[in-house]
């Protein structure tokens, strides 16, 4: 039986897992917050104590960590995935990070033996439980092929973005747009409201017309609206503000490698720098539509 290290056992590692259980795979899991540890494991992880136990005896290393240098500490020294994962497993990092740490990675993995994938993840939570999400794959094309059946159960689309980085390069854009969608869905949602059209209706008239996005069909920030949307649960996060300021820096530092400027991207960015700012960072990202109306339905006082 296939057997998959997993570290990072989060918001999306946990249903992620859950999924490749339910799909027969033994799924051996760590994380440094316990809780979580101990979520994964009802939900049929065997628990490890540390990175170099969960990655011994593993077809496939799966890690999934919020930032760059995380997944840098995971991968390196004496208790990390390359000095103890077993000969021929294929790596496969799931995080969200830079494309420079990313060919870090890539880099450092080949020296080290092993086939190493940049796999983000677009989604959410909600795609993460309902093993949907789709997977953006940087790196030698013959090696998706090898992980391919493993990340099946956790996706709805597999695309191969590219050699080295290209799976991050894809996510950073990927979120970066959406960033810049979210802006116009929260603008329209108040300036609609505020102009006397029924939220319903006018979500209803948009998604059928030019204003359709996927955050306005999927996370539009009104109550009572859609069923997926934050709104409907005070703002509680689907997709922190946090993490989509992170994503969104990445993009822009992307674009300042190669010369180009977004001012899209750089309003959005600042429009959820304010919610960092004001202490929403944990709160959903769709939260925006605090900025422009701080008494919008459903937002927190």
């Amino acid at each position: 039986m296939t057997t998959i290290a997993w570290i990072g056992l989060g918001n999306m590692g946990k249903p992620m897992t859950k999924n490749l259980v339910d799909a027969g795979f033994t799924v051996v899991g760590f994380d440094l917050n316990e809780a979580a540890l101990a979520a994964a494991v009802e939900n049929g992880v065997t628990a490890a104590r540390s990175t170099a136990e969960a990655v011994g005896d593993a077809d496939f290393v799966f890690t999934m960590l919020p930032k760059g240098e995380h997944a840098l500490a995971v991968y390196r020294g004496e208790g990390g995935v390359f000095a103890n994962a077993r000969s021929g497993a294929v790596l496969v990092d799931s995080s969200t990070i830079d494309v420079d740490t990313a060919n870090e990675l890539h880099e450092e993995a080949a020296q080290a033996g092993f086939e190493f994938l940049d796999a983000p993840v677009s989604g959410g939570i909600s795609g993460a439980a309902a093993g949907t999400l789709t997977f953006m794959v940087g790196g030698e094309a013959e090696t998706l092929e090898k992980a391919r059946p493993v990340i099946d159960p956790m996706a709805g689309n597999i695309f191969h973005a590219g050699g080295n980085g290209a799976g991050q390069a894809s996510k950073a854009v990927n979120n970066m747009m959406l960033a810049v969608s979210l802006q116009g869905v929260v603008e329209g949602a108040v300036l609609s409201r505020k102009l006397g059209l029924d939220p319903k209706t006018f979500h209803s008239i948009a998604k059928v017309s030019s204003g359709d996005s996927w955050p306005l069909r999927t996370w539009y920030p009104t109550p009572g609206v859609v069923e997926t949307a934050a709104a409907n649960n005070g703002f509680a996060s689907t997709f922190a503000a946090a993490l989509a300021h992170k994503d969104v820096g990445l993009a822009l530092a992307a674009a300042d490698s190669v010369g180009v400027d977004l001012p899209g991207a750089k309003l959005a960015y600042a429009q959820l720098q304010k919610l960092l700012d004001e202490g929403y960072g944990d709160m959903d990202c769709t939260l925006m539509i605090r900025n422009v109306d701080p008494e919008a339905p459903g937002v927190p006082q």
